[in-house]
């Protein structure tokens, strides 16, 4: 045991390791060049073993009591009485969340999170008033009593020096760190809290966020103590405080460390920054961006006791120069890398020129990595990390949440992905408090009523999730999201879809009735013999190529079924019978009897609202379109051509495809259903017994979950938004008959039964039950929080707010891609309309342009359908197909299985994956039985597109024998002559 001890303290004796800088920059190829997009995938994982949690405070922040017990006015004091900073709780930080006089009530918070350590500072003008002796009694006994509680409920203390808040006499004796006196007053202030309180800490932070406190608080004046006294004030700023920090270090090194057995380190605040184009020009101006920001402080004390090159060669003449025995003095004073990262300094206090016209990000996860290639692998402890929320977010803070869930997540990739030695992970901070500059924002993990008198701790949503964390020591992986193995049956329809099928009319044959002779002897050209035509021939579907190259395509893929729309408004451009389109009606003709020729069943949409009059002839468009009950007449007498022309070869129909309920008034959605209804009867009435198929209604269905999985506000908001978007049409078909109950009781200050419609009795008799099938679309899952965070985003109508979960997967569009949400979707579905059968008629995701392997378009395709067949083979859910989004990007570069390049199309890498997992019927294992499917081959006795014809065939047969004689001849005749010769 005493060896051990003995071999602790040698280790701690010892500086860190040293050596060269500047391997950091080779971050930026590291992780462009990493898997994709699996390198991006939320990782489900623990984290070491000893891995600690914390939360933090600053003493201004939330201790309050600025006057009470004898303490000194700092410069915060000062400066925020001065400007009166807008939207601030309470008077500045004069209360704020009063923590000096509630002491317990921050244990008790604490104890509940079962954090492992708890960061907080120690408030230098409260110990010494006067910045130097005499010491003040009252302030020792406060920060001997939280140690204590400290020590007794388990919790390490991490303790901050100097937070910010210089005693302001100081700063007005000696003009603050503008003054290498300072250092001096720096030192003995530290050997005060060593001696006090050392014996309870083992980790110690000299100075937080030093860039801020020379650069904003000396250069720029934009904080305390507020000095605009530009670049060199700055410099000299920072220059003391390294030697002060260094000094603090080397007193601690000498005097304490082997009684005490801590460790000293300093908070050093840094952004990340991307380069706008992966080029070496833009990627070193990255790497200075963080020299003049991070490396400032850091290279001097984990290098070499020296600025980064950039900075020396850029800032000659007021960047101060360190002695040969100053840099050794300061290099090597920090046992770890203490990391604050989030919303102190990013996108805030980052001037512009120090981002050298790069892009300042978020992500926490490359610049550890930096960190550790470019100062030699240290311990790093991140002893602040957090976004803020707008200061009207009281409990429910979803958005603040997922903050936490994606800078945790970045930092167990970064530990067990790239190697990077992170010890411990603060959260900023523990309650709300006074946020300097930022006005009303809060980033606590407990609610502050600032104006009432006990100011209580409230957990947040962000608490609860913290302490789930903490107990599980990381994310562990969750069986619902493991895939499964497993087939769908024989009769699953495997489809594509595509909104926007080429249409190209012009016949590939030469049509032209006239005669024409050529002229060999003057002009060489054909000229037309006037008043001579040969007889007409009729059209066939031989004439189109367009669609043999489109059917040719889609026998590569080997699905069992086709789904796209017809265009309304060009085959009755009038929009009545008066003139009908016929040619593209046997454009479509052709289509779907090609597409029978080689077993694909067409599913066919009679209208589609996209483009120009949302699809609809101009005629009905320019009276009002949906809103006029003559379009709900209109569509049935279009409905009846297209089962006239097409029914005989199309047998799985969808009236209406995806109505967009986000713009839809409520009359037009009125008359929407009862157009559905009406051609849904036709159908059924006059032509199902002939044609024998099936028609619906395919409605788009994306999941909507709560934000936070702990408020019942969000859970009944993520309700409301389904029964909105969804129900508002599936609830009058698959349900009741009726619109649902929560939009009819859904008042928010409307009169909201004045403008939704009611149904009649037989309306309701014809709408209710229009359906063979229920069809849907599914692209991705929202979240739903029904807290208005952002008034911008905030949609009034339903008092519900749309966020993100930024852990997961994104589209280049920013579409996320949640396979599970599809999942859920189906089996709500189920639980609320039945068991009926379902097909989802869409499902898939833009990627980039020119991503030749797709492989964001792979992992989407093979989670939703595998999430599909969890559906199916765990939940009993009915689904009876599976459509992609879509067949190619011809009209979009963003989406398409094939891709379109001057008049041909490649087949991406996508196509293979989701032909592989057709042939299969899913995703086969071991132990799968093998299910043995008849093929079952369409006949259509009607067709007649693309086979040859008898008189045609006739025809050559007659070329063939004539061509044969007349070479018999020549080859008899040439053997006469020869022996006529001889």
């Amino acid at each position: 045991m005493i060896r051990a001890r003995e071999l602790l303290l040698v280790l701690l004796l010892c500086r860190p390791l040293l050596g060269e800088p500047g391997e950091g920059a080779a971050t930026w190829a590291h992780f462009a060049q990493a898997p994709y997009p699996q390198d991006q995938l939320f990782l489900y994982d623990t984290f070491p073993e000893g891995f600690l949690w914390g939360a933090g405070t600053a003493a201004y922040q939330v201790e309050g009591a600025w006057r009470q017990d004898g303490k000194g006015p700092s410069v915060w004091d000062a400066w925020a009485h001065r400007h009166a900073v807008q939207g601030a709780p309470g008077v500045a930080g004069d209360v704020a969340g009063d923590g000096y006089n509630r002491l317990q009530r921050d244990l008790d918070g604490l104890q509940l999170l079962g954090v492992s350590h708890y960061r907080f500072s120690l408030a230098w003008a409260r110990l010494l008033p006067n910045g130097t002796a005499p010491l003040n009694l009252a302030a020792v006994r406060y920060y001997a009593r939280l140690l204590s509680g400290l020590r007794s409920r388990g919790v390490e203390p991490v303790v901050t020096l100097y937070h910010w808040d210089l005693p302001q006499r100081l700063q007005d004796a000696h003009g603050g760190w503008q003054s290498s006196a300072l250092a001096d007053r720096f030192r003995d202030y530290a050997e005060l809290c060593f001696r006090h309180f050392g014996d309870h800490v083992r980790y110690w932070l000299t100075i937080d966020n030093p860039y801020l406190v020379a650069w904003h608080g000396y250069a720029t004046g934009r904080l305390p103590p507020g000095v605009q006294g530009g670049p060199r004030a700055g410099f000299r700023a920072a220059h003391n405080l390294l030697k002060a920090h260094a000094k603090v270090w080397h007193l601690y090194n000498n005097n304490f460390r082997a009684i005490q057995g801590g460790q000293v380190s300093i908070a050093l605040g840094s952004h990340w920054i991307e380069p706008q184009k992966m080029i070496r020009e833009d990627i070193m101006k990255c790497q200075k961006s963080l020299d003049f920001v991070l490396g400032w402080f850091a290279k001097p004390l984990f290098i070499d006791g020296d600025y980064p090159q950039t900075m020396k060669d850029n800032l000659p003449l007021v960047l101060p120069e360190f002695t040969e025995a100053e840099k050794m003095f300061v290099r090597g004073t920090a046992d770890f890398f203490a990391l604050s990262f989030g919303a102190t300094l990013s996108f805030h206090l980052v001037d512009f020129p120090m981002k050298f016209q790069q892009q300042e990000s978020l992500n926490l996860r490359p610049l550890l990595y930096w960190i550790s290639k470019e100062y030699n692998k240290p311990q790093i402890f991140i002893v602040e990390n957090s976004w803020f929320i707008s200061g009207r977010t009281k409990t429910d803070d979803s958005k603040y949440m997922y903050y936490l869930k994606r800078f945790i997540m970045e930092t167990l990739k970064a530990i067990r992905y790239d190697e990077v030695h992170v010890i411990g992970y603060t959260v900023w901070s523990l309650m709300d408090g006074f946020e300097w500059i930022r006005g009303n924002v809060r980033r606590g993990l407990f609610y502050v009523d600032f104006q009432s008198h006990d100011k209580k701790l409230v957990s947040k949503s962000s608490a609860h999730f913290y302490q789930e964390v903490i107990g599980k020591n990381g994310f562990l992986p969750l069986p619902e999201n493991q895939p499964i193995e497993g087939i769908f049956p024989c009769n699953f329809a495997w489809g594509i879809i595509e909104h926007n099928l080429h249409i190209d009319t012009t016949p590939s044959q030469f049509l032209d009735p006239s005669v024409y002779v050529w002229d060999v002897y003057r002009t060489k050209t054909l000229i037309k013999v006037e008043g001579v035509d040969a007889p007409k021939r009729k059209r066939h579907c031989a004439d189109l190529a367009a669609i043999r190259l489109q059917i040719s395509l889609l026998g590569q893929t080997h699905i069992t079924h086709f789904y796209f729309s017809l265009k309304w408004s060009l085959i009755l451009p009038s929009g009545n019978l008066s003139y009908v389109n016929h040619t593209l009606l046997f454009y479509y003709h052709c289509f779907v009897s090609e597409l029978l020729r080689v077993n694909i069943t067409p599913v066919v949409a009679l209208w589609k609202p996209v483009g120009e009059n949302q699809g609809l002839p101009f005629s009905l468009a320019k009276h009002g379109g949906w809103e006029n009950p003559l379009t709900v007449r209109a569509f049935e007498e279009y409905a009846r051509l297209c089962f006239k022309k097409l029914g005989q070869h199309v047998k799985f129909w969808i009236t209406i495809n995806e109505p967009y309920t986000k713009n839809l008034t409520f009359s037009a959605a009125h008359n929407l259903l009862k157009g559905h209804a009406k051609a849904w009867h036709l159908y059924d009435r006059e032509f199902r017994k002939i044609q024998k198929g099936k028609i619906s209604i395919a409605l788009q269905a994306d999941w909507a979950e709560p934000a936070c999985p702990f408020s019942e506000n969000d859970k009944m908001a993520a309700s409301r938004v389904l029964e909105f978007d969804f129900g508002w049409f599936a609830e009058p078909i698959f349900g009741n008959g009726d619109y649902p109950d929560v939009m009819r009781k859904w008042k928010n200050g409307d009169i909201w039964d004045f403008y939704l419609p009611f149904f009649s009795e037989e309306e309701k008799k014809l709408i209710h039950g229009s359906f063979d099938f229920l069809a849907l679309s599914h692209y991705t899952t929202v979240l739903v929080d029904s807290v208005n965070e952002d008034p911008e985003k905030y949609d009034q109508r339903l008092k519900v707010q749309m966020l993100n979960d930024i852990t997961w997967l994104e589209s280049p569009s920013g579409s996320r891609i949640v396979p599970w949400g599809l999942r859920k979707l189906l089996q709500w579905v189920k639980s609320k309309y039945g068991d009926m059968p379902i097909y989802v008629l869409a499902n898939g995701i833009d990627d980039k342009p020119d991503a030749a392997e797709d492989k964001l378009r792979i992992y989407y395709i093979q989670n939703y359908i595998n999430e599909a067949l969890k559906a199916y083979t765990l939940d009993n859910v009915n689904i009876q197909g599976y459509f992609v989004h879509r067949f190619t990007d011809r009209t979009d570069p963003k989406y398409g299985l094939f891709h379109y390049v001057v008049n041909r199309y490649e087949p991406r890498p996508s196509v293979k994956r989701y032909r592989e997992i057709i042939d299969k019927g899913g995703f086969p294992g071991q132990e799968t039985p093998e299910l043995f499917c008849p093929e079952e081959i369409a006949f259509d006795p009607d067709y007649i597109a693309f086979q040859p014809r008898r008189s045609f065939l006739a025809f050559v047969s007659f070329i063939c024998f004539a061509f044969i004689v007349t070479v018999f001849m020549i080859i008899n005749y040439s053997k006469k002559a020869d022996r006529r010769y001889k």
